[in-house]
């Protein structure tokens, strides 16, 4: 394959892609807009729009993550398709600004508030890339305020935005996952992975709390989140006991992709058990493609 084709796959970060598609899913759950359509080709369109929405924002905003951390990588990851010189920083802004910017105009084809929505969402990329990861505590907020916005981008295919305080969960979730990995490049961040644990815990609560609601289907939602809290905790665990760059970035990769896990476990309080075992299978994808391509 052409290695400047592959030097723009990487700047996409593929392994991350379907964590993006598995928010959309879960979204549509908790709006229940896919029990009401029913299921033919036709009513599957504004789910794959928003799926592509979504995916392409994701995809620009990692893109310009790395045109924004240029003079960073030249030090830190010299390897990476901007530094080594691959492709350039002019080329590589402008892709990710279209990929933006297709991603908003598929999420106003579905409806005039997945629009409206997907425009604060790519704003809300753009602050983070340029400006807020600098910071400890406004970074890792700004990003899970991303994640946040992606599920309401799911929940906004029935032009309205019920269960949105379901919101809540990935915005304190990938808060957690973006301390875990200040750590990544130079370790030392058991303070921060202590930090998450609590996160996590407090994760997997509320999404008890929240099926409870729904006494006919909260046992669904347990095999999902034994299963969340398998592969988030074990690599969080190592990375305490022996704090070193290598195991905080397993665990920052396991916490990126056990997202598909979490929008599972999610989805199976609203939604028939085999719409979030479809979720759930997006995760091999993950990482089969993380064998390929970064994710952090």
């Amino acid at each position: 394959m052409n290695p400047i084709l592959i030097g723009y796959l990487r700047l996409m970060r593929p392994a991350n892609l379907p964590t993006a598609a598995a928010d959309i899913l879960a979204g549509v759950a908790l709006s229940s807009w896919f029990i009401g359509a029913g299921v033919s080709s036709t009513s599957l369109f504004p789910i794959l729009f928003l799926v592509i929405a979504s995916v392409f924002l994701y995809a620009g905003g990692v893109v310009l993550n790395d045109v924004f951390d240029f003079e960073i990588d030249k030090v830190e990851r010299p390897e990476r398709a901007l530094p080594s010189g691959l492709i350039s920083v002019r080329s590589a802004a402008l892709f990710g600004a279209v990929l933006l910017s297709i991603g908003v105009v598929f999420a106003f084809c579905v409806t005039s508030l997945s629009g409206l929505i997907a425009i604060p969402l790519a704003l809300a990329i753009l602050a983070y890339d340029g400006f807020s990861k600098k910071y400890d505590f406004l970074g890792p907020l700004n990003m899970g305020l991303c994640r946040a916005l992606n599920l309401l981008l799911g929940i906004s295919i029935v032009s309205q935005l019920p269960n949105w305080e379901y919101a809540c969960i990935p915005l304190i979730y990938i808060f957690a996952i973006t301390l875990i990995s200040r750590g990544e490049v130079h370790g030392d961040n058991k303070k921060h992975l202590v930090w998450a644990g609590f996160v996590y815990a407090s994760v997997i609560f509320i999404v008890v709390v929240m099926a409870l609601y729904r006494t006919d289907s909260v046992m669904q939602t347990i095999p999902f989140l034994t299963l969340f809290a398998f592969l988030v905790f074990r690599p969080l665990v190592k990375a305490y006991h022996e704090n070193s760059p290598m195991n905080i970035k397993k665990a920052v990769i396991s916490g990126v992709l056990s997202v598909v896990v979490l929008d599972a476990a999610i989805a199976s309080g609203h939604t028939v058990w085999w719409y979030a075992v479809l979720i759930l299978l997006l995760l091999p994808l993950s990482i089969l493609l993380s064998k390929l391509f970064a994710v952090t």
